[in-house]
């Protein structure tokens, strides 16, 4: 928790923030939004022991995002969570903040919004998984972004599992990505967004199937650069001591296997960090 000195309220200890995901896809925003607050604290959990969050139903999701907010808010001191995942911020944000109003929550969506701008025939394809896209949030989306815009949403059902599997280039994620791309060609899409954090971590595969000419929209700077200039205006972060080190501390935490996480970080995102392996806080 932050300390406070009388005399002047200089803060000697950064923001702590928690950053959640059914598994390992919001890190890529974990890696954005250390870059962004290199100062900060960040505790990341990965739910791979429940993932993927998009083919469970919205209680079981709403369920996980309270259980792991509960934890991070109550069990570590996070002032800040990070919701990294399209799927549980379209079922549980709102619920999240109004079971705790103090503490901000930031989510993320597709990127429909920028899609629109940069589309030329306004043709726009979006890759989720099941339940990101038959949310009434993602619907409600469309309207106020895209009123005017054709959206084809694609379901991808398997790939964020596929992904979350570690190997980037199996036959398997090729497979289903020919798949789910090809369908967005038939529907002469100019423009794709990927509406999942998993799928951040194989879109040269994606550019490559869609091919030349074809914009993809990916969020994970934008969510990282909004939740930065919302953290920093907490009262932990406005005024640093010039104490605290340049670099703040880095926990991963899953409910998978810690190896697995660690392999997977140490691969793709160059970073060597010790994963903890956590209990399930008694999911059904």
């Amino acid at each position: 928790m932050p300390v406070h000195t009388n005399a002047d309220h200089v803060h000697t200890l950064p923001i702590t923030l928690g950053i959640f995901d059914s598994g390992v896809g919001g890190l890529s925003i974990f890696s954005a939004l250390r870059r962004e607050l290199p100062q900060a604290n960040i505790i990341y959990w990965a739910d791979s022991g429940y993932a993927p969050y998009g083919e469970r139903s919205d209680n079981f999701v709403l369920e996980r995002a309270q259980r792991i907010s509960q934890y991070l808010i109550q069990a570590r001191g996070c002032q800040g969570v990070v919701i990294a995942c399209n799927t549980a911020t379209a079922i549980a944000a709102e619920h999240l903040r109004a079971q705790w109003p103090h503490i901000k929550f930031v989510g993320v969506e597709p990127g429909v919004k920028p899609a629109v701008v940069v589309s030329r025939n306004q043709r726009i394809g979006v890759l989720g998984t099941t339940a990101t896209l038959r949310h009434p949030r993602f619907h409600a989306l469309v309207q106020l972004c895209a009123p005017q815009a054709t959206v084809i949403a694609q379901p991808c059902p398997g790939l964020a599992l596929a992904i979350e599997q570690g190997n980037l280039h199996s036959e398997e994620i090729h497979l289903l990505l020919t798949e789910y791309c090809g369908k967005l060609l038939s529907e002469r899409v100019d423009t794709v967004v990927l509406g999942c954090t998993h799928y951040a971590f194989v879109r040269d595969q994606i550019k490559t199937v869609l091919g030349p000419g074809l914009t993809l929209i990916n969020s994970e700077q934008a969510v990282a650069r909004h939740a930065a200039s919302i953290f920093r205006a907490h009262p932990d972060t406005s005024q640093i001591n010039s104490a605290i080190p340049a670099q703040g501390n880095v926990e991963l935490l899953t409910t998978g296997v810690a190896q697995e996480l660690r392999d997977f970080t140490c691969r793709w995102l160059l970073l060597d960090l010790p994963v903890e392996k956590v209990k399930s806080l008694d999911n059904t």
